[in-house]
């Protein structure tokens, strides 16, 4: 057989172009597109690996927060029982010297008068210990304090004697509205919370009106009319100090 070279040029020749066609039209989008896919995927990794960095940074300074907080109330709280003892060994300082001053009196003036300068010293006692007890309350008064006492004054709203229930379910059909004061702000559940054990206890519909007054330490005073329901410190260490006034 002969060796035709035409035959042989044309074949280098188709090889060439294929080559070419292969190249231009196969090869380089396919190099194109997992270039593409390499440079997405190194993307998507970095983006991993920032987002995980990310996490880690937050998560480090969420501890820390936690820890600096459980630190400082770990110190409010250290704080808080030091300044109550502080005050309460400074009232009890001022209280015995006070009772040794009277003490003193009533010795140089027992034959003149002993009853009333120890009825007078008494008062002052009683003076002296319910401002002590008011400061000591105010300090120790929060709103978990008020949430234990609403608690309370919605069970007690259950369970009000049927007299008490006949003048309230009076008081609201008059058209009364009912006040509510409270030494704490209420958010909206409790406040429900209230209106609902009010609405249960008047057996009617009820409109409430809120306040807050600080006055009251911790605690409620709930008034519809003339009928006034007091669950709160100072009204309770009032009555406190007059009813021991009383007995005395």
């Amino acid at each position: 057989m002969a060796f035709d070279w035409t035959t042989f040029a044309l074949e280098i020749v188709n090889f060439l172009v294929l080559v070419w066609i292969l190249s231009r039209f196969l090869y380089q989008p396919v190099r194109r597109a997992i270039a593409e896919r390499q440079a997405g995927i190194e993307r998507t990794l970095a983006g991993a690996k920032a987002a995980q960095a990310g996490a880690q940074a937050l998560k480090g300074q969420y501890e820390n927060r936690v820890a600096d907080w459980e630190k400082e109330k770990a110190e409010a709280r250290a704080r808080l029982a030091a300044e109550i003892d502080a005050e309460r060994g400074r009232a009890m300082d001022a209280l015995r010297a006070s009772l040794e001053q009277e003490g003193e009196r009533i010795r140089a003036l027992e034959r003149r008068g002993a009853l009333e300068l120890r009825q007078q010293m008494e008062e002052a006692a009683r003076l002296q210990g319910a401002q002590f007890v008011a400061r000591l309350l105010a300090r120790i008064a929060n709103p978990g304090l008020q949430e234990s006492i609403r608690e309370a004054l919605v069970e007690d709203l259950q369970h009000l004697p049927e007299r008490q229930v006949e003048s309230l379910h009076a008081a609201r059909q008059a058209g009364d509205r009912i006040a509510i004061a409270s030494a704490y702000p209420l958010d909206e559940e409790q406040r429900t919370n209230l209106v609902q054990a009010l609405g249960r206890a008047t057996g009617l519909p009820v409109q409430c009106e809120f306040a807050q007054d600080p006055e009251l330490i911790a605690g409620f005073r709930i008034s519809i009319g003339p009928w006034v329901l007091r669950s709160n410190l100072r009204d309770e260490l009032k009555f406190f100090a007059e009813a021991r006034h009383a007995g005395r």
